[in-house]
């Protein structure tokens, strides 16, 4: 299937603002654009694009002051199937663990599992190891937490959200992750684009979506807390240990988010 997929965000700044960028799809899926989601601003400045830490895509920028836009606009080809499963995917112990995904087990600034270790413990030891108990904790998060976007904090903590019980989509996901690595499993953080592709409607207003990605027999697998179910049109733009390693914008000076659109359709040939 073909995708429609872009973002705009417009901002008032009243002074120019250095900015970093985190929009493009990620490097992984970059084949799969029939049209590239290429960053655009209004009005146009000159942008610089690096590779972070993690492999994401970034740009950076200095905004002008008065009205200033960021927008990307692809479209993206997806073999149209849900979110892979493997049931029997096992857990490796932490010495058979490749070197690269250690950083994973680690507590992270969203991710406090010096809080959390202990009720990870208490909640998930009787559960069989590898993918059953990686979604033993995607129902106790997803059942935990009540989903609103009027209970949206972008301080808050794993350790937070669990003590009290709402948030929206990156707080599921660092929760479930802090679970995770509390229990030795390798989990990170990912954000990007999520259809509503073969959903019922009605559909909520679009939205970047988090979910996270463990490390099992071998490779990463993709869990959706939040969601709690397996999707059409998941296509990632960054991930890194928690949100505040792949922000959609950083900005280094005031400024005031006055539009924000983001969709991913599907787009009939």
């Amino acid at each position: 299937m073909r995708i429609s997929l872009g973002c705009k965000l417009r901002f008032d700044m009243p002074q120019a603002t250095p900015m970093v960028a985190m929009l493009n799809v990620h490097y992984s899926r970059f084949g799969d654009l029939e049209r590239p989601d290429y960053l655009s601003t209004s009005p146009g400045v000159p942008v610089e694009s690096y590779r972070d830490g993690f492999g994401n895509w970034a740009t950076r920028l200095v905004a002008p002051a008065g009205e200033f836009t960021l927008m990307t606009n692809g479209i993206f080809r997806d073999p149209g199937n849900l979110d892979p499963i493997a049931p029997d995917a096992v857990q490796h112990a932490v010495q058979a663990l490749p070197s690269d995904t250690l950083i994973f087990l680690r507590g992270s600034r969203y991710c406090d599992t010096d809080i959390l270790s202990e009720q990870a413990w208490q909640l998930f030891d009787n559960v069989s190891l590898g993918w059953p108990r990686v979604q033993a904790v995607c129902d106790y998060v997803h059942d935990h937490i009540t989903f609103g976007y009027e209970h949206a904090k972008a301080t808050r903590t794993a350790s937070q959200a669990w003590a009290e019980g709402h948030g929206v989509c990156r707080d599921y996901t660092h929760l479930a992750i802090a679970f995770c690595r509390c229990l030795n499993i390798p989990a990170r953080y990912c954000t990007g684009y999520l259809s509503d592709i073969g959903e019922p409607e009605p559909y909520a207003a679009g939205d970047f979506a988090a979910w996270m990605e463990v490390y099992l027999s071998g490779q990463w697998w993709v869990f959706d807390p939040r969601n709690n179910s397996r999707r059409i049109g998941r296509i990632l733009v960054a991930r890194g240990r928690d949100a505040a390693d792949v922000p959609l914008t950083q900005t280094f000076g005031p400024n005031t988010l006055t539009d924000f659109k983001v969709w991913a359709d599907n787009k009939s040939d």
